[in-house]
């Protein structure tokens, strides 16, 4: 008989995966799911969370695990999570990721980063982080990051069967697509293997952060402004696509650009800034200045449009978005 590790008051080991729409974690956790109820025999149930069905968009999958003797009634929302899968990084710039996490709370997060890195991007009393590279693993071996980041589930919660897992994998690919197989098995492997763990312990006098519900609404009748003004409406100004960006970004080459304006024309989030400029005869013309990561998803059709090849596909490198933004220049008033 398998035994869970640690349960709620409700007897469940819950599960949240955050990601973004494109990255597999509604598939991950369905696959998590059915290990833990086809492979070991536990009870078990798989959901998702999203808002429009779209790339790059936020994503939360819910995972939930009992023993055979209770029985799951709830299809809540997973908000005190055993363990929390982070599928890109970036999500903590707009989301509260580790909402209702406890102190002994497992965190995966698929990163370059140290441990010590994160807890302070997380901003992270206490608790267990676990990184792995799943973007880099994924792209060394052509397969998917949530590969790589199941791998890395398998590892935290070792009471599911990673065979079992491994046999799934086969099966549901070998008849229509054989040649992604062993990319598949590779990927995931590594990602259970690369895993690197450190805990952090609560400071002595301190405390977790008291648990809200992820449904309390920002603005309300107890919380909103004098006069009931919106403080942030959320306009195309102040959005910040970067969390999009699933590890591959443009590069602008200044010395190739003819200004052609292909790139612009491509692109769905007007990332590029331009100037009005003299050309060599004294005309005024619109030269293009750079890109504004702010704004940029990493769709890459700008560097398909870019008949002289000013733009390239290129991975993206911690701090590159930051130290090459061209901002927009608004005019407000």
């Amino acid at each position: 008989m398998i035994m869970l590790p640690k349960v709620n008051e409700l007897g469940f080991f819950e599960i949240r995966l955050e990601s973004i729409g494109g990255l597999g974690a509604n598939l991950a956790g369905k696959m998590l799911a059915e290990a833990g109820v086809m492979g070991v025999g536990l009870n078990g149930v798989s959901f998702s969370s999203y808002g429009s069905e779209k790339k790059g968009s936020p994503v939360k999958a819910h995972i939930r695990f009992c023993d055979t003797n209770a029985r799951i009634r709830d299809t809540s929302p997973v908000e005190r999570p055993n363990v929390i899968g982070i599928f890109h990084e970036n999500l903590s710039k707009t989301i509260n990721v580790i909402s209702g996490m406890y102190e002994d709370t497992i965190v995966l997060v698929n990163s370059k980063k140290s441990p010590e890195q994160l807890k302070e991007q997380l901003k992270l009393k206490a608790g267990i982080i676990a990184v792995v590279d799943a973007t880099g693993i994924s792209m060394d071996e052509n397969n998917r990051v949530n590969m790589a980041m199941l791998g890395g589930l398998f590892r935290l919660c070792d009471f599911l069967d990673a065979e079992f897992m491994k046999g799934v994998v086969r099966k549901s690919l070998e008849k229509k697509y054989p040649g992604a197989v062993q990319p598949a098995l590779n990927t995931f492997q590594r990602g259970y293997d690369e895993v690197k763990f450190q805990s952090f312990a609560l400071p002595e006098g301190d405390e977790m952060p008291s648990f809200v519900r992820m449904d309390t609404p920002v603005l309300g009748y107890e919380t909103q402004p004098i006069g009931g003004m919106i403080t942030n409406p959320g306009n195309s100004i102040l959005k910040d696509l970067s969390i999009s960006r699933a590890g591959m970004m443009p590069h602008f080459a200044d010395d190739k650009c003819i200004h052609c304006a292909a790139c612009d024309n491509v692109c769905p989030d007007f990332c590029f800034v331009w100037e009005e400029q003299p050309d060599k005869k004294g005309r005024p013309q619109m030269f293009l200045q750079g890109i504004d990561y702010q704004y940029c998803k990493g769709c890459l059709k700008c560097v398909q449009a870019c008949p002289t090849e000013a733009l390239s596909s290129e991975l993206e490198a911690e701090g590159y978005a930051d130290d090459h933004r061209v901002p927009h220049k608004f005019q407000l008033a």
